[in-house]
């Protein structure tokens, strides 16, 4: 017999009785293992059944990062111009207010500067929300802006790639940020400052063809896709199949273009330790 029974059928609770639990509370990974957001936000967003990374953006790895979350943002209010009138569903202009009235970003790339374990730096980190972390003029602008600053002030410099690559809307505009931030980094380059370039999930297209691809040390997390064009162009460009999760941070490490690949979890003191080396 059970031990409880209801004796009254139906459920009495009024609607406006119910208690619902609020959105956003867990968090549930590809392989089916579930996480409190707390705990994963305390976990540096890395799921500890699975070691699974979530996707996050600069506000995330700033805390992580910058010791006590401290540190002042470069060019924090640069936004971008319509340089082509570009039209296609909607005007790119109301396509960009949109975005940062939904993401509370100015564009795709954030750039400060701080202290991680003590040791001065500079960070410029993407953010996938804004049109996909697409490479705009603003984009290409607040990463030169950063490494002026860190040329300027001695500091050693990490990017943080997250990104469909360049911005259609902007067309010849978007590709040339390509040759801007490369020819910057060159500057880093012959003053001998550290340019550490981490690549994130996903990090496609002309980011991959220009700054993500040219660090002192190229590394990135864990099952991050790294890739120039998608896989079915890919495929119809050489005619062939390609080799399972060849796109993948692993497959990419194996063949030479990564350093290394780290654990979210120790990022910041593998980068401390990175350049401790480098300083001595």
């Amino acid at each position: 017999m059970a031990w409880f029974k209801r004796k009254d059928a139906g459920i009495k609770t009024s609607t406006k009785e119910k208690k619902d639990a609020p959105d956003g509370l867990w968090f549930k990974t590809p392989k089916g293992n579930i996480i409190h957001t707390r705990e994963l936000k305390n976990n540096a967003f890395v799921c500890p059944d699975d070691d699974f990374h979530v996707k996050i953006g600069s506000k995330e790895y700033f805390e992580i990062l910058f010791d006590n979350n401290e540190f002042e943002e470069l060019d924090a209010e640069m936004t971008s111009g319509d340089p082509l009138n570009f039209v296609d569903s909607k005007p790119y202009t109301s396509r960009i207010e949109a975005t940062i009235s939904k993401t509370g970003l100015k564009d795709a790339v954030r750039s400060a500067h701080g202290k991680m374990n003590g040791l001065d730096i500079v960070v410029a980190c993407m953010d996938f929300g804004f049109i996909g972390g697409s490479m705009g003029s603003v984009v290409g602008e607040k990463i030169a802006r950063a490494i002026d600053y860190s040329l300027k002030n001695k500091m050693p410099f990490l990017m943080i790639s997250k990104s469909g690559g360049a911005r259609m809307m902007e067309a010849g505009f978007s590709l040339m940020q390509m040759a801007k931030t490369s020819a910057k980094l060159a500057l880093l380059d012959e003053a001998k400052i550290p340019y550490i370039s981490l690549l994130t999930d996903p990090t496609t297209g002309g980011v991959t063809a220009s700054y993500a691809m040219l660090g002192d040390f190229n590394i990135s997390e864990p099952g991050a896709l790294i890739g120039f064009a998608g896989p079915r162009v890919i495929r119809e460009t050489i005619g062939k199949d390609l080799p399972k999760g060849f796109q993948s941070a692993e497959f990419v490490q194996e063949h030479g273009f990564l350093d290394f690949i780290v654990d979210r979890r120790q990022l910041k003191n593998r980068l401390t330790t990175l350049l401790n080396l480098l300083n001595n």
